[in-house]
Formats: structure tokens, C-alpha cells, sequence
């Protein structure tokens, strides 16, 4: 693509160079440069692009987009813009033919459930011949190749990229999860989205956004970006908030089970492994039988049959792309043990979450309650206590072990969360070491209980320091128990 047309209209505050050059590709990173790339110089927390820009030169840029200055070179062109995130966002959408544009863009926010309720939006699309690329927590799905990413929200150019492949591939529409960062980063700045979904907000991601409102304010931005229909959740105090804000600019569905909504459920019956509910819209029902348990997966499933809605499928319809869904990775994912206990895997790693999921444990638990987890390192310390006083409040048996403790030292972080399990009458247990954590609670689990490994979901792996290190707990299960 020649430069001249990649910038069109964008605004730039200076120039040097040819501007009728060609771009056979772009990037942030100068490691992935090539012939003829346009590096971003882009100023991050660990690292500033415009220290790389001579690494990148040598790797074959041949034009530098940036906000600071730079010693001048020959051959090379240089582009002067007010905001390198903003233009990052313009230009990525720009090289790759504005995918968007050619999608139906569905953005699922909130706290929990994003996960789940993109899987079961494209279940229900997929199987009603709207077929659906998928960006998020687990990576990105574009007919059935999976790319894994390092954020919930991508940046821009794998997102644009990613598009492009779906558009390419003859898909009708993506649904991506929009993380607060993402929308702040503006990850998603130049993204048409058609339909904007809101699961529920709770406490997280405090380490950046300080207050509540500011995260609140975070998320609301992706309402204000919609053209069909916007999706809200109604039994969430921040979902009236967002209904408050965004008035009636578009089509609005909102879903529920304790107030008055468009789509809601009835005669809720929950197990181990699934749940069972009527779904109701209007004057239609339907019973489904949900592959997916707890009353948060019941949440997640209306606001995915809402999206369905919006797209004029009805209700049968809908129940077979609801029912067709046989599990999601990592959330409350029932390890086949063949022992008469069950062990239990999910990606609760915020207060809510966890009582989310233990309150739909206590729902179906005979025996005890054994609860596996820690926090996560270099994050929002705030939560680490309530975190410790939701497992001591709902669970017999809690051991608190790490979970990804980066750079801090995993003993502080478990004496942290341990503050509030001393607050309830549950028992307690320190192992820092989380394979040996997850074995000491298969050795110790009777008849009839219930093992929730919480926190790393669909994660294999440990992050400490800079380093990954493999942690597979579904297998770390099924090792010990062969053994």
C-alpha cells in the first residue's frame, strides 16, 4: 500500500521524506520489521519505541511513525503525529481494508462471564449460518484455527489483521471480548462495532484504574460505538447505570432474572454439570439445557441469547446454538476423575467470580468444599483480601498457593489473602508451591466433596519474574490420581 493513501486524511503534525512510497507492513515491535515496514514508535510502560528506532531502520523500515524527536537519516521517511496509540489504531485499520467495516463486530465487557458469552454467541450464530470468527481470553478463532494472543483485547494490528484473515475466510461477523485497557488504550478506536454487550462489573484491574468510576467510565465507552444494538444486563447495578447513560441512541435489549427484563429465565434447575431453565421472550419460550452450570452461566447465556435476538433468529434457534455448546476451557470444567469426588477448574480470579462460582457449588454440594487458589502478582493488591474472605465464607477447606506472581514474592501475596480468610471459620492451609497445593487436596478429599481448582482456567502455565512456566492442573489431576 502506498503511504500517501495509508494516511489519507490523518492528521499529522509533521513530515520528512517521500510519501509515495510503498508499505508491504507495519509494526510496534522492531524485531518483527522487515523491507519496506512502517515501524511505530510507540512510548509503553517498559519500553519506548523511539529508543528502537535505528534497531528497526537496520531491519528494513522505511518509515518511522513517532511523537518525539529522531536524528534524521537518509532513504527514510519520518511522520510526526500528536498521538502514536491513536494513530496506531487508524493506521492498523487503514493497511488492513477497515475490516470492521465488512463484519458484523460484536464487543462483549464487564468483569466475568466474556469468555463464556462470546463461545455461546457463536454457537448460536455459528449454527444459524451466521458464521463467526472469536477474539479473546483464549486466543483468536478463525474457522476452527486457533491463534493464542497475550491480552483479553489484542492491539490493534493483530486485531485489524485478525479481521482482515476473517473477512478473507467469507466469515459474516467476530466477537471479541473489550477489555476496560482496550478501550483505553484504544486498542479499538477505529472499530465499527454493530452490537455492544455488558455482562456485570465488579471490583478489578484497580492497580490502573484506581476508582470504580473510572472503570465504570472505561467500559461504558464501547456503548457510545455501537450501530444496531446495545445488550445490558439489568440485575447489574452498573447495567442500569450504563441504560442511564446511553439512552435510547440504538435498539437496546436488556436480560435478567431478578428484575423486569426483555429476556429472562424461569424455573431455574441446577446440577454438577449443567443447568436447566425456560428462557423467555416476550410471550415465547423455551426450556434449555445448558451445558454450562451455575446461575452466572444462566447470565451468560441470556445475554448471548439476546445478541441472537438482535439478529432476528428465534427462540428455537437460539436453543440449539445455546445447547450445542458442550463446555468452555478452563470455566467450571468438571475434570473427569472416576473418583466419588469432583474437581472442579475455573478462571475465577476477581472477588465476584469467586463467589459466583462457589455460590453455584453450594447450590449442588453434598460434601465439603475445597478451594485451591492464590492472586496474581503486580495486580490490584485491594482485592486480594476479599478474595481470601469469599473462599474462608463459602468453602470448609481453603489452601491459599500462587497463581502467576510475577515479580512479587508469592508468601507476601498468600499472607495478603490470608488476612481475610482468618476473618471466617474455614480452615486454612499455606502451600506455595501450587502443583503441590492441587495434590495435597486431591489426598485429603473424601466422599461426596467438591475440589475448585480457581484461577488459572484455560491457563497452562506460571508466570514468575519474566519467565513462564508450564502448569497444567487438569493434568497435575489426572497424574497424581493415576499414581
Amino acid at each position: 500500500m502506498k503511504l500517501s493513501k495509508l494516511l489519507e486524511s490523518y492528521k499529522t503534525i509533521k513530515t520528512i521524506g517521500n510519501l509515495d512510497i510503498n508499505i508491504n507492513g507495519i509494526s510496534q515491535d522492531s524485531r518483527k520489521i522487515k523491507d519496506n515496514y512502517l515501524f511505530m514508535a510507540k512510548e509503553g510502560f517498559n519500553k519506548d519505541g523511539h529508543k528502537l528506532i535505528d534497531d528497526a531502520i537496520a531491519n528494513g523500515a522505511n518509515c518511522i511513525l513517532l511523537e518525539k524527536n529522531a536524528s534524521i537519516k537518509p532513504e527514510v521517511t519520518y511522520i510526526w503525529v500528536e498521538d502514536v496509540v491513536d494513530a496506531i489504531a487508524y493506521l492498523s485499520s487503514k493497511f488492513y481494508n477497515e475490516p470492521s467495516k465488512n463484519l458484523d463486530i460484536i464487543g462483549v465487557t464487564g468483569t466475568n462471564g466474556k469468555t463464556s458469552t462470546t463461545y455461546l454467541i457463536k454457537s448460536i450464530l455459528d449454527v444459524n449460518n451466521i458464521y463467526t470468527g472469536l477474539m479473546g481470553t483464549m486466543g483468536i478463532n478463525i474457522n476452527d484455527e486457533k491463534t493464542d494472543t497475550i491480552n483479553t483485547t489484542p492491539d490493534p494490528i493483530v486485531i485489524n489483521s485478525s479481521m482482515d484473515k476473517m473477512v478473507k475466510s467469507n466469515l459474516n461477523a467476530c466477537v471479541m471480548e473489550v477489555s476496560s485497557h482496550a478501550l483505553d488504550f484504544k486498542r479499538v478506536e477505529y472499530i465499527d462495532f454493530s452490537v455492544g454487550v455488558f455482562t456485570n462489573l465488579s471490583k478489578d484491574h484497580l492497580d490502573y484504574h484506581k476508582t470504580m468510576e473510572n472503570y465504570f467510565k472505561s467500559k461504558l465507552k464501547l456503548f457510545y460505538k455501537t450501530s444496531k444494538c446495545n445488550i445490558i444486563n439489568i440485575d447489574d447495578k452498573s447495567g442500569k447505570e450504563i441504560l442511564k447513560h446511553i439512552g435510547n441512541r440504538i435498539d437496546i435489549i436488556t436480560y435478567g432474572i431478578e428484575n423486569k427484563a426483555d429476556v429472562y429465565a424461569t424455573e431455574i434447575e441446577y446440577s454438577i454439570d449443567k443447568v436447566k431453565f425456560v428462557l423467555n421472550y416476550g410471550t415465547n419460550k423455551e426450556e434449555i439445557s445448558l451445558n454450562l452450570p451455575g446461575k452466572f452461566n444462566i447470565y451468560n447465556a441470556l445475554a448471548a441469547a439476546s445478541c441472537g435476538i438482535a439478529y432476528n433468529l428465534n427462540l428455537k434457534q437460539i436453543k440449539t446454538g445455546l445447547e450445542k455448546l458442550e463446555h468452555v476451557k478452563g470455566r467450571v470444567e468438571v475434570v473427569e476423575t472416576n473418583k466419588d469426588f469432583s474437581v472442579i477448574i475455573d478462571f475465577a480470579h476477581t472477588p465476584d467470580g469467586l463467589e459466583n462460582v462457589l455460590n453455584s457449588i453450594k447450590q449442588f454440594s453434598e460434601g465439603r468444599i475445597i478451594v485451591v487458589f492464590g492472586a496474581g502478582g503486580n495486580r490490584d493488591k485491594t482485592k486480594r483480601p476479599e478474595m481470601g474472605r469469599i473462599v474462608g465464607t463459602y468453602s470448609d477447606y481453603a489452601i491459599v498457593t500462587s497463581d502467576n506472581p510475577r515479580y512479587e514474592n508469592p508468601e507476601k501475596i498468600i499472607e495478603e489473602i490470608k488476612i481475610g480468610v482468618k476473618e471466617t471459620k474455614a480452615e486454612c492451609r499455606t502451600i506455595v508451591d501450587r502443583k503441590e497445593a492441587i495434590e495435597y487436596a486431591l489426598s485429603i478429599a473424601k466422599a461426596k466433596d467438591i475440589i475448585l481448582l480457581a484461577g488459572k482456567g484455560h491457563e497452562t502455565y506460571t508466570i514468575i519474574k519474566d519467565k513462564t512456566y508450564p502448569c497444567n492442573e487438569r493434568e497435575i489431576v489426572l497424574n497424581y490420581l493415576k499414581k
